[in-house]
């Protein structure tokens, strides 16, 4: 399974994009997962249900299944945050895993920038950044350039980077 991350500042279109590629990626036959960083602490079960109580009630992994999907939540108990590499053992292995999030994590990645953010650039600075993605010029990018609204084109370049087959 490849990994490959999108990275970028607060506010420059991963989850957009994100969206955008997916479809892209899939119409190609590539299968993928994805894997979302949160910066705080987040739930996706809601107080008074089942597994809620479970959890609150001090279990550390509490999995709910049904005919659509299964969720398995896992609680840290004061333990380290893992790293990205440490959570994708959990995924059932497809074609690609495109991360979002995760900007200092050591898996080669794409940068969404935008210039109007007033954010630095982080593909200089940082050598797992393999091409920045952009919608306005970028000078002395050590990384290929690619306009952020050609879908085609980033794809094209993730199916090459990643080694990825197609149909």
């Amino acid at each position: 399974m490849k990994i490959l991350g999108l990275g970028g500042w607060s506010g420059a279109g991963k989850t957009t994009l994100m969206s955008k590629l997916i479809p892209e990626l899939v119409r190609r036959g590539v299968t993928v997962s994805t894997m979302k960083h949160a910066h705080h602490g987040f739930d996706v079960d809601q107080p008074g249900k089942d597994s809620f109580i479970h959890r609150a009630a001090g279990a550390t992994e509490v999995l709910i299944g049904s005919e659509k999907r299964w969720a398995l939540m896992h609680e840290l108990r004061d333990a380290p945050e893992p790293s990205a590499v440490e959570l994708a053992k959990h995924m059932t292995p497809v074609d690609l895993l495109l991360v979002e999030g995760f900007k200092r994590e050591p898996h080669d990645k794409l940068e969404i920038y935008r210039a109007a953010n007033g954010k630095p650039l982080l593909a200089n600075q940082d050598p797992t950044y393999v091409a920045i993605l952009t919608d306005s010029p970028v000078e002395g990018a050590r990384v290929p350039v690619i306009d952020l609204n050609d879908l085609r084109a980033i794809a094209e370049f993730i199916v090459v980077h990643c080694g990825l087959k197609t149909c």
